[in-house]
This record gives structure tokens, sequence and C-alpha cells, in this order.
């Protein structure tokens, strides 16, 4: 219980210190730490998929700086009239505003032209990727914790995270305490994380599959989520967007379950 304690009891500050002007966020700690750890999950089953550590550092580098520009253009797509109005902030990714469809959007691109540039099978490096990847998304989802972002509803139940006055969306001033999305999502990623590394390491998966569950299980977890979140996002069909992205990933997931299986 101590964990849901200290996030019931203790809002987070987004400077984790500073340096004379210089103000060094927990954001981008965490994000740092989530790619190192993703890198490393990436390292050890690529080894074991038979691709050589410099490809894979390679790969990883280069997916990295994708990755963060596709998930930086999506957010701006998606809040175009805030940045039309404040074009300076599209460059503040330390506030936050990473978001993940983006992210694997800039991937695949990056991951399709490196493959073929370097003569590599996609879908060996898929295999060994996908795990890191969903272990990176549970620990950089703190990073809106940090930022006291993308919450959700009011709560009164003992692990709901206070936020402070004036990140409160309109409409919800008077309620002190919400729901920490962010911890929800990064405990389901990390349980799917484990099960995807259990299935590529020991059972040897088809990486076509272990692609698939993970589309299929984040595209749910977000689904689900999007229903108590309350930041402003663009609807679509009276979805919220990233519901109608999620969709689109279990559809995509589902495929590859279908055309796998015809061809076993």
């Amino acid at each position: 219980m101590t964990i849901f304690y200290w996030l019931h009891f203790l809002p987070p500050n987004p400077i984790a210190w500073s340096v004379g002007n210089l103000n060094i966020y927990w954001y981008g700690i965490t994000l740092a730490i989530a790619i190192i750890f993703a890198v490393l999950v990436f390292l050890y089953l690529g080894r074991k998929n038979d691709l050589s550590s410099d490809n894979i550092l390679d790969v990883s580098t280069w997916l990295i700086i994708g990755g963060i520009i596709g998930a930086r253009l999506y957010d701006v797509v998606l809040e175009l009239p805030y940045y039309l109005n404040h074009p300076i902030d599209i460059f503040k990714i330390w506030q936050g505003g990473l978001a993940i469809h983006g992210g694997i959007i800039g991937g695949v691109i990056i991951l399709i032209i490196f493959s073929k540039l370097k003569r590599l099978d996609v879908w060996k490096i898929i295999g060994a990727l996908v795990p890191g990847l969903a272990l990176g998304q549970a620990i950089g989802r703190w990073g809106n914790w940090f930022n006291q972002e993308l919450f959700g509803r009011p709560t009164g139940l003992p692990w709901g995270i206070p936020i402070d006055f004036l990140k409160r969306p309109i409409g919800y001033e008077s309620y002190d305490y919400f729901q920490p999305t962010f911890l929800y999502e990064s405990l389901s990623l990390l349980v799917v994380a484990i099960i995807l590394f259990i299935l590529a390491k020991y059972k040897k998966i088809n990486s076509k599959i272990i692609l698939a569950w993970y589309l299929i299980t984040y595209g749910l977890i977000r689904f689900i989520l999007e229903f108590i979140k309350i930041d402003t996002t663009p609807t679509f069909l009276n979805l919220r967007w990233p519901q109608v992205a999620s969709l689109v990933m279990i559809i995509i997931g589902g495929y590859f379950i279908i055309k796998t299986k015809k061809r076993s």
C-alpha cells in the first residue's frame, strides 16, 4: 500500500533539479529510463534472433528519433489549434505531449526503411523489439504522473492522485483527486511485456503473433481507459480519437493472427 499512499498524498514536482537557469524535468528522465530498458530487452532478444548488437543499436537509435518525432507530430496534429497559437511549444517535449500512437507510426516507418537498407528480416527485428517496447511504455507512463497530465475522472478511491488546481480541466476545479490512468496503463503494460517476453524467449512464437498480441492487448487497454479520461481530444463517431486509433490496432492485430493461422 506504500505506493498508493505516496501517490495519494504526495503531488509530484515536474522539475527534478535545477542547474542555474536550466531545469531538468522528471518527464525527460522517465523517458530516458524507459528507452534504456526497452533497448536492453531488445538487445537480449535480438541476439537470440540472430541479430548483431551493432544492427540492434543502430536501429534503436533511429527508432528513438523516429518514434519521438512521430509521437510529437501526432500530438501536434490532434491539438493543432493550440500549437498554431503557440508554435514555440511544439519543441517543448519536456512538458509532455508525446502520443504513443504517433510514436508507433513513426517507428514503423523507420523500421521498414532500416530493414530494407540493411537487408535485414523485418520480422526478426519486430519479434525482438515488441516486448521491450511494451516495457518502455510501462515505465514511460510515469512521466504523465510527474507532469500531472492525462489523468481520469474525479475519484474517492484511496489511490486517487492529487492534481494542482491550475492543472484541472474546466468544470473539475472543485475536485482534488482523480483516477491515475497512467498507473492503470503502466501496470497493464508491465503484464503485457512479461507475457510477450516469455513468448519471445521461451515459446519462440512467430513474430507476427507477438506483434498481433501487442496490438490487440494495448489497443484494448487504451480503448477502455479512454472512457475515464477527461483531457480534451478530437472525437470521431462519438469515440475519442485514441480509441479510434486503438480499434485500428486491434483490427490489424486480428488480421495478423488470422493470416498466420491460415498459413500454418
